[in-house]
């Protein structure tokens, strides 16, 4: 019998159904019985990892601890877990190709002919067990990207397959999350994609465990067992997952429908437990009602995709909820800010957050938003690029060096006072190469950021190859802008924050990737107090004018 039980959560009918938020909402479920847990997620492109990728095209790319560049899906499964994930959390194609080839020339498979079974398909079920067979955890939770059927799935599948007839019994289940839309011309809910896309499953031998039925109307007796009958499921193994005001509120849900109890007897795992939701529900209660509201707004140049943003905004909702106070975030792209533009956009605001990215279409207006903040005592947090940008907007206008910039955006400035990091010169692959991961950071004492963590050094995520120019470093200090945290092993600066502010900061790390529903992370729980402030303050201010 194998000590660790394995969950696998596939997809059926639509992609965006909300598989990651299932598989985080059971995990919490679980671990909120007790039970050691964590979540990996599967991806089958053929990229090696998403650090490549356009955000348009997959939404942001999550950084764990270790420095791997993963799928969004990561960051949810974190801040519901409040638990660390790693490079064995997330697996892709191109990753598993990769190996299976490396192997290949070096001789391992002894001049046998490579094929998807059972060479890519043993790879697979080796990623999968490898967190199961670390004696961490009690149960590994396995999410499928893609849609049951996809051509790009189908190893993926055929893995599973294999994986839960080797485990046997009672120690591996599938739970697939499929589609009951309603048909508003017929005034009902359909079965049949489901039904269909459960055969798709049984064609490639594998039965639906449970069933997770996303719709956005209740599920009738009567449908729960047709879907039961046709699906070849228990009744109660038929999960309602109906639309929510909230991610949040999925594990209540889920609870009130049984996925934990029906999961855990066909795992023969012992049930004699409630789970423990104090702590997320009094989360829940304060994010539900909110004794105030702050307007924040959000300047970046991939707006226009919110997941781009993914856990920039979950930590809003995690710092909002800590002040109890509503976080209205409004999204600024900002190749639309000029001098023309500014004030319509961001004077109405009660703070200002500069958004990480990479290039420099949309520079400019971040720079002047940059600008704007400062000049109008506007609470500011730039986060990466958002901190350079900060560090070039003082240069420029503050230490008047014309022309100021970053090598990534003008390799012939005249002052760099951002540049490339010395160990990244010589690189020319883009995939991994970055500065990633977890990097201690030495904070300086009487400074907003000691007040922040209150705790003399931090550890905090990376993802980036340009840095603060320390060649720069006496002249932007003695102006006003001071280097408050600064990386011990490197002595580059981390972050940046000006003297007469009454909050402006500016970090080279990002703070929004260990925010957590457990832990809202301080400088965000900062930022909008201090947001909430300023809106109380404008707020004065105008009464006492009338």
């Amino acid at each position: 019998m194998a000590d660790t039980k394995y969950i696998f959560v596939t997809g059926g009918v639509s992609s965006s159904l909300g598989k990651g938020i299932i598989a985080a909402s059971l995990a919490k479920l679980l671990q909120a019985r007790g039970f050691k847990v964590t979540i990996q997620k599967l991806d089958p492109y053929i990229n090696i990892d998403p650090g490549t990728l356009n955000p348009y095209e997959h939404g942001e790319c999550y950084v764990t601890e270790d420095g791997a560049e993963t799928d969004l899906d990561l960051g949810h499964y974190e801040r519901f877990l409040n638990v660390n994930t790693s490079q064995a959390n997330n697996v892709t194609t191109g990753r598993i190709y990769q190996s299976v080839i490396e192997k290949e020339r070096r001789g391992e498979f002894l001049g046998k002919t490579v094929q998807v079974v059972p060479h890519i398909t043993n790879e697979i079920k080796e990623r999968i067990q490898i967190l199961g067979k670390n004696g961490d955890y009690d149960i590994v939770i396995t999410e499928i990207g893609g849609t049951v059927g996809d051509i790009e799935s189908l190893p993926y599948i055929e893995a599973v397959r294999q994986l839960k007839w080797e485990l046997g019994d009672d120690n591996a289940l599938v739970i697939h999350l499929t589609l009951v839309p309603y048909l508003s011309a017929a005034g009902e809910l359909k079965t049949k994609p489901t039904q269909h896309s459960v055969k798709t499953l049984m064609e490639s031998g594998i039965k639906a465990d449970i069933l997770v039925c996303r719709t956005e109307h209740e599920l009738s007796d009567d449908i729960r067992r047709k879907l039961a009958i046709f699906c070849n499921v228990r009744q109660e193994a038929v999960i309602q997952s109906i639309d929510a005001p909230t991610i949040y509120d999925v594990p209540n849900m889920m609870l009130k429908e049984g996925l934990d109890t029906v999961t855990l007897k066909k795992l023969a795992l012992p049930d004699d437990s409630t789970p423990n939701l104090d702590r997320w529900n009094q989360f829940l209660q304060r994010h539900k009602n909110p004794k105030a509201e702050v307007h924040i707004g959000l300047i970046g140049k991939y707006v226009e995709l919110q997941d781009s943003y993914k856990s920039i905004l979950e930590s809003f909702i995690h710092a909002g909820a800590e002040n109890e106070v509503y976080v209205n975030v409004e999204y600024i792209h900002s190749e639309f800010i000029n001098d023309s533009t500014i004030h319509n956009k961001i004077s109405h605001l009660d703070g200002v957050l500069v958004a990480p990215g990479f290039g420099e279409r949309g520079i400019e207006g971040k720079i002047d938003a940059v600008r704007y903040a400062r000049e109008n005592d506007l609470p500011f947090l730039g986060i990466c690029l958002g901190m350079q940008m900060a560090v070039i907007e003082f240069a420029r206008n503050v230490l008047q060096l014309k022309g100021a910039n970053s090598t990534e955006m003008d390799p012939e400035t005249k002052h760099p006072v951002i540049d490339l990091m010395e160990a990244q010169k010589e690189v020319t692959h883009k995939g991994g190469t970055m500065r990633l991961g977890a990097w201690d950071c030495e904070l300086r004492k009487d400074s907003i950021i000691h007040e922040v963590y209150g705790v003399d050094m931090i550890k905090e995520r990376h993802r980036h190859r340009y840095e603060y120019n320390n060649k720069y470093q006496e002249q932007l200090e003695n102006a006003g802008m001071l280097s408050t945290g600064i990386n011990p092993e490197t002595g580059l600066v981390e972050i940046i924050e000006l003297k007469d502010h009454p909050w402006f900061v500016g970090v080279q790390y990002h703070p929004e990737y260990k925010s957590t529903v457990a832990s809202p992370h301080p400088l965000f729980v900062s930022f909008v107090k201090a947001a909430h402030e300023h809106s109380v303050k404008e707020k004065n201010a105008k009464m006492a004018q009338k």
